[in-house]
């Protein structure tokens, strides 16, 4: 249940009108309350019960083995204050459609999650980090191995089986994590597995842009340095910034879907790379903004 960023600092140096950089070592609050401490028991006992199951329902019946990671997104949203609000129109079940999103926070692995039954794109690295790669495996994470081009055949394959079967695959073309309001360039590259698995098929892949969007904290606007203390870039520590997430309280967070776009035959990979991400700048634009009637 994690994505596909390498976190490097989003951005240019520092100036006007930018949030600052996180340096090396960067650390985001300083303590949590008994209340937090109560969220974060609760949620680390859902996912101790939760994991068995999960392990049993990918065994013994994978074709539902989707249904308990929702579950799992949607009681760590309740324990950590998100409150989730969508816009557009989202897929229909069971599609099998390339959801290209922009990527702030680990958060948005939980937002997501909580929304649909949906699996990530996620760097090979991700499978042995402790923890965080078995989780990933149980959300049936497909790995690209960006140092070994001979892998690309092999996991379009997989992502191809898995479109074509009706699952949902997301991933975040910026390739790291941004500051939360600006949007980094989108890497075409990134699509070029879902493109690869086209060309094996002969036939279109439905993408579907997803702009995300962090918009307050307890109902109040959040503004430019509150997204940056929403958002995990840069070097900043995984632990402080839980403790910051759970010192927030509630933790707005706006979902755009755009319209749909039919990558293959007659729009190549670069183009529709470039038709989201001009979806989700705009998206991002209109969330940062405000919405007149909103």
């Amino acid at each position: 249940m994690t994505s596909l960023s390498d976190r490097t600092t989003a951005g240019s140096p520092e100036r006007a009108g930018n949030p600052p950089r996180r340096r090396r070592g960067s650390r985001v609050g300083s303590g949590i309350g008994l209340g937090a401490m109560l969220r974060l028991g609760a949620l680390a006992a859902g996912t101790l019960a939760l994991l068995p199951l999960q392990l049993a329902a990918m065994r013994l019946a994978p074709e539902r083995a989707g249904a308990l990671p929702r579950r799992f997104h949607r009681l760590a949203c309740l324990c950590l204050g998100v409150r989730r609000r969508v816009r557009g129109t989202p897929p229909p079940p069971g599609a099998g459609v390339l959801i290209v999103a922009n990527h702030v926070s680990w958060l948005d692995i939980c937002v997501l999650g909580a929304e649909r039954t949906l699996s990530f794109v996620a760097k090979s690295e991700v499978a042995g980090w402790p923890v965080i790669g078995s989780l990933a495996d149980l959300q049936r994470t497909v790995y690209i191995d960006r140092q070994r081009r001979g892998a690309t055949a092999g996991t379009a394959a997989l992502m191809g089986a898995r479109l074509a079967a009706g699952d949902d695959i997301v991933l975040f073309a910026e390739g790291t994590t941004g500051d939360g309001t600006r949007i980094l360039p989108f890497r075409s590259s990134l699509l070029g597995a879902a493109h690869h698995a086209i060309d094996e098929a002969g036939g279109d892949v439905t993408v579907y842009p997803l702009a995300i969007t962090y918009t307050g904290i307890q109902g109040l606007p959040g503004g430019r340095t509150g997204r940056a203390a929403l958002a995990w870039y840069g070097d900043t520590e995984l632990v402080p910034h839980l403790k910051h997430v759970l010192a927030s309280g509630k933790i707005d967070v706006e979902l755009e879907w755009g319209a749909p776009i039919a990558m293959g035959r007659a729009t190549s990979r670069k183009d529709a790379t470039r038709l989201v991400e001009a979806s989700i700048r705009t998206a991002r634009r209109q969330a940062v903004a405000g919405r007149a009637g909103g």
